[in-house]
């Protein structure tokens, strides 16, 4: 499988600035080889880019990294809406920049981070968040069919989720990072979300980034796809520019055969004493070296 990397940070996609840009980042966890080693990637306004890779490839962290929750070296190395995605916290703070991720919780004083499964119903958590647009709350609460008398301690999974996500999509934003989030949905609630999701981008030049394993009616929504293995972008172009799609019945079978041809790659390896080495950074021991002590959190 020949590899389609993104362009550099400098260029533009039809004359558009990137919306999020990665050039040359590392990161790693302490005690952990090196998971991202000069990695770059483009993603431009408008765009609704898969994230698509194996477990263990990088998605998450990427999205984490993203998302301002871990600090690589350098302010210029992540970069989103061109501010850092670490260093300048009005990204978050000022709303245009949003993440759903795997874990529903908040940060209350010194109890660390709690679940949000407390008796409390859905019209206290939704319409405690101030300033909001109530059209766009009152939308967002009747497309994600919320019943606001909901008990959070008594809902099921995917109620609890619906909650998150009218929750994390009340200020509009300008980036949307998603972490998985349809698991919990039915066809019904995923399909009309995805509607949503692809109105923000159309009529407000939103940008997505959406890493999920669930690709059914992805392939008319999706924009753009960036393919990740090991920590390494081997793929990064438009989905109408994927070769494999115009031979094949779906999304789903192309990254599955991607997947297939990973693990087959990884078995014909031969086990050597420098296999078992861990991965070495270019930079040694540099003070921008990311590790665990490094991975903060907001």
């Amino acid at each position: 499988m020949a590899d389609k990397v993104s362009r550099s940070g400098e260029e533009e996609e039809n004359g558009k600035s990137s919306s999020i840009s990665v050039s040359g980042m590392q990161f790693g966890y302490d005690g952990q080889p090196p998971l991202f080693v000069e990695f770059n990637l483009n993603i431009f306004p408008g765009s609704r880019c898969l994230l698509v890779g194996a477990n263990g490839s990088g998605k998450t962290t990427l999205l984490r990294i993203l998302a301002g929750k871990h600090m690589v070296g350098g302010r210029d190395v992540v970069r989103v809406l061109n501010h850092s995605a670490f260093h300048d916290t009005q990204l978050v703070c000022g709303g245009d920049l949003a993440y759903l991720g795997g874990s529903w919780s908040k940060t209350i004083g010194s109890a660390g981070e709690v679940p949000l499964q407390g008796d409390f119903s859905a019209e206290h958590m939704i319409f405690g968040v101030e300033g909001i647009n109530p059209i766009r709350r009152e939308k967002l609460i009747e497309l994600l069919d919320i019943d606001l008398q909901w008990r959070m301690h008594k809902v099921s999974d995917g109620q609890r989720r619906r909650v998150q996500i009218c929750m994390g999509l009340l200020y509009p934003f300008q980036v949307l990072l998603l972490d998985e989030v349809t698991v919990d949905l039915d066809v019904v609630a995923r399909m009309d979300l995805l509607d949503f999701f692809r109105e923000e981008c159309e009529q407000r030049g939103a940008t997505i980034v959406y890493a999920t394993h669930i690709f059914d009616g992805l392939e008319t929504w999706a924009t753009h796809l960036a393919y990740i293995q090991d920590g390494e972008l081997r793929r990064s172009e438009k989905l109408s520019e994927v070769d494999e799609l115009k031979s094949s019945t779906n999304l789903l079978s192309v990254v599955e055969s991607w997947l297939r041809s990973e693990t087959k790659q990884e078995k014909k390896k031969p086990i050597t004493a420098s296999s078992l080495n861990q991965k070495t950074s270019p930079f040694g021991s540099s003070p921008f070296t990311s590790s665990r002590h490094m991975a903060y959190y907001r």
